[in-house]
């Protein structure tokens, strides 16, 4: 059987190899055990100065957890499978947050869901040209979970809230520019980047990093910032489509506010309810208060019917025709929306 993750040390240099190609790195639970693991050994590891974590897959860094697993642990009622990997996957994406040493994670291909969490978390974040980062969770009735209820709200202006409610891909200039990024390489530098970092021993890898980044190009966020503003920094989900309504109608703005509604109704309306408040309430938490509440949240949302038929249509059937329940935003009642914002609490 092959192994998920490598790891190795090189002269004060560890490395976490990210080796799933076929499942395009998706984060199952053997995968972030054996990560843990290694960067708790490494943590007190007086002969280890920094962290380096990469894919060998040319497509993806991390394509997310493995829901497709989480899923069936759901629909057989295993409520102990759940817990078990939720529970386990926030504890990777805690020990990333408090690492004490450099941790380095080069970003070339997609980055999604649980993929940020081992990666945005950490103390630098270096993609490229090819990078491609998302939280796509209310498209399979999920909630933006891994501690994005701490990041996104920190993002610049509302793109965090832009980015949880429609899942949008952003390039690695975006990411730079918006602050999901720390550092932008060109794809073709990181090979040597990468051996500088390892020939360093780890004692200045902000020297090497500074060596080999570049100012990324204007991204397509470039210029749409004031947009984002109106439509996602109000106080309602309701305004926020009301606003993109208002705003589709115009010249400047109307394409893209056209595509952003249609891609807020892809989604579940009752992840799109949970999205909304969980952003709200993040941005006043704690990282530790933010993953506890998501593990509180995902124990509640796995079972439902809108989770289970959201990851069949997007990864089991690939229809890509979830049936919601509700099918729309204005079907939810207000008695059914303040039971889903009563999900968040303990």
């Amino acid at each position: 059987m092959s192994v998920p993750v490598k790891t190795s040390v090189h002269d004060g240099v560890a490395t976490v190899l990210l080796d799933r190609p076929a499942a395009l790195n998706a984060l199952d639970l053997r995968m972030v055990q054996r990560m843990r693991a290694a960067l708790e050994a490494w943590r007190d590891d007086e002969s280890v100065r920094a962290v380096v974590v990469r894919s060998t897959s040319p497509k993806a860094f991390c394509s997310g957890g493995d829901i497709r697993a989480v899923r069936e642990a759901a629909v057989r009622g295993d409520a102990d499978a759940v817990r078990g990997y939720f529970a386990a996957e926030y504890g990777l994406d805690a020990a990333v947050a408090g690492y004490p040493k450099p941790y380095v994670a080069l970003i070339d291909g997609y980055a999604l869901g649980g993929g940020l969490g081992i990666s945005v978390h950490g103390s630098v974040r270096v993609v490229t040209e090819r990078a491609g980062l998302a939280m796509p969770e209310t498209a399979i009735g999920f909630f933006p979970d891994i501690g994005a209820g701490y990041f996104l709200p920190r993002l610049r202006g509302a793109v965090g809230t832009y980015l949880g409610l429609t899942g949008a891909r952003v390039s690695g200039a975006a990411a730079v520019e918006c602050g999901l990024a720390t550092h932008y390489v060109d794809s073709g530098e990181l090979p040597a980047l990468e051996r500088e970092l390892n020939a360093s021993g780890g004692h200045d890898p902000d020297a090497v990093l500074t060596r080999y980044s570049t100012t990324p190009p204007p991204s397509e966020l470039h210029g749409r910032y004031e947009a984002i503003e109106r439509c996602f920094g109000v106080e309602t989900l309701e305004e926020v489509f009301e606003r993109l309504d208002a705003e589709s109608r115009g010249d400047e703005e109307g394409d893209w506010a056209r595509e952003t509604l249609a891609a807020l109704r892809r989604g579940a309306p009752s992840s799109l309810v949970l999205t909304f408040e969980l952003l709200r309430r993040g941005a006043r938490s704690s990282l530790a208060e933010c993953l506890d509440r998501d593990l509180r949240l995902a124990l509640r949302v796995a079972p439902t019917h809108d989770f289970t038929e959201g990851v069949r249509a997007a990864l089991v059937d690939k229809d890509r025709e979830p049936r919601w329940s509700p099918e729309t935003f204005g079907e939810l009642t207000r008695e059914r929306r303040d039971h889903l914002v009563g999900l968040l609490d303990g």
